[in-house]
């Protein structure tokens, strides 16, 4: 059954956002073993319009040499900070490139206990009406969505408030109201995404 349910989730993922190059997902995934993941997660057609854009003088011989582009690339824009603390480094960068493509980290040395958290990612800046759609999947943890766009600099700044994340500033809210339909997407990415994830790990 739970395969049925994944199936299902998977091709409305497809559907939904594989022609959706200005949507995208960021998450932040809590594993079993407490280690962190990063993952961002667009449609191939936005990550070879920001490569282009970003390295106009480069070319690629090979799958390779493009997933290490896109990882340069990815990895220059995103910003993760817990507790006001330094930036996090990211490492052990996969790729997985297909009709939607997935760029992962892993996050080395994130704080047993934090009360905040900054996400800041531009990785799909110079695509019109950019929206990404971040998730923070921590144990006993509310899930709740934030977007990531040009009005607010493709950032969130969380407090942790009650076992669950809220903004530090409020005036951001409106932002997550301005496009239903988006924001249907993104939540069916990121849920999706997240079931698809510990299925395979189990």
């Amino acid at each position: 059954m739970k395969w049925i349910f994944s199936l299902f989730l998977f091709l409305n993922i497809f559907i939904l956002q594989a022609h959706q190059p200005d949507l995208s997902s960021t998450m932040l995934i809590e594993r079993e073993d407490n280690t962190w993941i990063l993952q961002v997660r667009a449609a191939m057609t936005a990550f070879e319009y920001e490569v282009a854009v970003q390295f106009p003088e480069r070319t690629f011989e090979d799958v390779d040499e493009f997933k290490e582009m896109l990882i340069e690339h990815v990895k220059a824009n995103i910003s993760v900070r817990f507790n006001e603390e330094p930036e996090m480094v990211l490492e052990s960068a996969f790729v997985k490139l297909g009709h939607e493509s997935n760029v992962l980290f892993e996050l080395k040395g994130v704080p047993a206990n934090f009360n905040s958290l900054f996400v800041q990612n531009s990785s799909f800046k110079d695509i019109s009406r950019n929206q990404s759609g971040l998730v923070v999947f921590k144990e006993g943890f509310a899930k709740k969505q934030f977007v990531l766009n040009n009005e607010n600099g493709h950032s969130a700044e969380l407090k942790v408030k009650e076992n669950s994340f809220v903004l530090k500033s409020e005036k951001a809210t409106g932002i997550i109201q301005s496009s239903e339909r988006s924001l249907l997407v993104i939540s069916i990415v990121s849920i999706g995404m997240l079931v698809l994830f510990w299925l395979k790990t189990q």
